[in-house]
């Protein structure tokens, strides 16, 4: 029974230890508390062997279990991470760039790695946000005394944020790209103070094309430095990449009747819009300085930054700040747009709602209370809307009745578009019907007659695809065709590379489009950098003349027809589009015309 004894506490401490500092590196934790853990950890063991070669009976040494594992509890939240802003750039110590002059003041950024890229982060173009402007247009910012040393990004815009562990784990478990570090011990600050733009430009060229990248979150989350869509990659083949932080969740797009009417246009509920306008006039009255032409400027974002700059492709308020633009997996062009949209009716309603909630008679009351609370309500408020004003008509009214802002477009979806809002919701031979039901109603039983069905597998492949049309796909379709109907050009892509990583998932194209696989990872293959230089050279290519094509590249063809997509995949070539069977079935949903 003593080996028995033994040998179960080894393995069942062994387990602990190694939980407990998993729980610790995951979560960031400071290293000094990840080096009082190691020191407590061998106390633990030496007191034990000392208490057994004394003969202490077991009930007092569990007291030493119950100190060690206290402890261990104790320091996850004294060694909390730090809150520290992410550098600009990857480079220790990384040399200074020349000092820029622009409307407001006088910058100076780094230089990446190689120095062929010069990184300017933060920079305001807008006043902060918060207390009476919060819920109010951007202003412009205060001019500044000195050089503004740009080596560091703002803070995300004011979001819901996970714990450090979840983070970990989701690298592991969905990215499968964590790395192990005991010097990774701080997260990014997060703030309603967050309206900074972020430039990336070639260290050397002038009049050079600009892309201006709006980037994704449901409108609710998401942070302007996130590696997959760093300008660094587009930037080294010779484009000013800016992007920005812009006001999310109920900060950017909470509407109020109260609202609307301390506005002098009458404006609500489309804050976030308003500050991703303002960041374009920053661009086009600033971005000479960097090196960038103003008026050659494309318009890009993802997913709920592609549903932004669908809308903005109809605001008024947009015109002639760019002239072309790039749409990832999703557009608010549909005649009922499935995310990212509603109608002001609606948005008034849930603004009236979150008053009610908190128990405020009016918009000054709620504007005292703390952004930590009023955060929470994120899921209410993240959609953009018919204001009046900055969207005067649904994008489909406004392309139907000739308005646009765009003269070219390159957009499109990806294979596996539901894959990460389907984890925890597979279907299978018993529940696929009532799914199709669900979605499509009385036009169920034809869109079940798309699919073979036949196994569990095959109801859930074929729930992943509709979902994936519903969400993102056909919208893409819909947008097509009004542009074709306006006379804009477009280019339109499926992408369907599988890889170590997100593979085809829903944003799993951005590593590649803007040029930033890791050198150094294994989850990509041969096939996978060859796709990546492709892509990268065909968003730089629509960037600075409004056709992706040149030398080297399979020729990408026009889309009038809506029919021809160009297949980015295991191949880089011309593909008919297979969804039109599909796609007439939501044609009959929406009452397209």
């Amino acid at each position: 029974m003593k080996i028995v004894r033994k040998v179960l506490f080894v393995v069942l401490s062994l387990l602990l230890a190694v939980l407990m500092a998993a729980v610790l590196v995951l979560n960031k934790s400071a290293l000094w508390g990840i080096v009082v853990f190691g020191v407590i950890t061998v106390g633990f063991y030496v007191g034990h062997f000392l208490l057994v070669r004394k003969g202490v009976k077991r009930g007092l040494r569990s007291l030493l279990w119950i100190g060690w594992i206290g402890v261990a509890v104790a320091l996850v939240f004294a060694a909390w991470p730090a809150t520290k802003p992410v550098a600009a750039v990857a480079v220790k110590n990384p040399e200074k760039t020349e000092v820029v002059t622009i409307a407001d003041g006088k910058v100076q950024g780094v230089y990446n790695e190689d120095k062929s890229v010069m990184v300017y982060a933060g920079i305001p173009y807008a006043k902060a946000p918060v207390d009476e402007l919060r819920w109010k247009a951007p202003q412009d910012p205060e001019p500044w005394e000195g050089v503004l040393v740009a080596d560091t990004f703002a803070p995300m815009s004011m979001q819901p944020t996970n714990l450090p562990i979840y983070d970990s784990l989701a690298q592991i478990v969905g990215y499968h790209d964590y790395k192990f570090s005991l010097t990774d011990n701080s997260v990014a600050p997060v703030s309603e103070d967050s309206l900074y733009v972020n430039v990336w430009r070639p260290a050397e060229g002038e009049n050079l094309p600009v892309l201006v990248y709006v980037h994704g979150g449901s409108l609710q989350t998401g942070q302007p430095w996130y590696a997959d869509y760093s300008g660094e990659g587009l930037a080294k083949k010779g484009v000013v990449v800016v992007n920005m932080g812009y006001r999310l969740g109920v900060f950017g797009f909470m509407a109020s009747e109260e609202l609307a009417a301390e506005d002098e246009n009458g404006s609500t509920g489309n804050y976030g819009l308003m500050d991703q306008i303002k960041a374009l006039e920053w661009v086009r009255d600033n971005v000479a300085a960097f090196g960038g032409d103003p008026t050659n400027v494309v318009l890009a974002g993802e997913s709920a930054g592609s549903a932004s700059v669908s809308a903005l492709c109809t605001s008024p308020r947009a015109a002639g700040l760019f002239d072309r633009v790039i749409l990832e997996s999703s557009t608010v062009a549909s005649i009922k747009p499935p995310h990212s949209f509603r109608l002001l009716n609606e948005a008034l309603a849930e603004g009236k709602k979150t008053l009610r909630k908190y128990g405020c008679d009016s918009i000054e009351e709620l504007r005292k209370l703390p952004a930590s609370k009023l955060v929470k309500e994120a899921d209410n408020h993240h959609h953009v809307t018919v204001d009046g004003y900055v969207l005067e008509k649904t994008p489909y009214e406004a392309y139907k009745a000739g308005e646009h802002n765009e003269s070219a477009i390159l957009h499109g979806y990806n294979s596996e578009e539901s894959g990460p809002f389907l984890i925890f919701g597979k279907a299978n031979l018993k529940n696929y019907k009532a799914y199709f039901e669900s979605l499509f109603g009385e036009y169920a039983e034809e869109a079940l007659a798309l699919y073979d069905v036949k196994t569990n597998e095959d109801a859930n492949a074929a729930w992943a695809e509709v979902w994936g049309a519903a969400y993102f796909d056909y919208a893409h379709y819909c947008l097509n065709r009004l542009a074709a109907q306006n006379g804009i050009v477009t280019y339109e892509y499926y992408f369907s590379k599988k890889n170590g990583r997100l593979g085809p998932w829903h944003s799993g194209e951005e590593v590649y489009c803007y040029g930033n696989i890791p050198a150094d990872s294994k989850l990509y293959d041969a096939r996978d950098r060859a796709l990546s230089e492709e892509m990268s050279a065909y968003w730089a290519n629509f960037a600075k003349t409004g056709n992706p094509n040149g030398a080297g590249l399979p020729q990408w063809e026009t889309n009038e027809g809506s029919n021809r997509v160009m297949s980015l995949g295991d191949k880089t070539e011309m593909t008919d589009e297979k969804k039109h069977a599909l796609f007439a079935i939501f044609d009959k949903m929406e009452k397209w015309a």
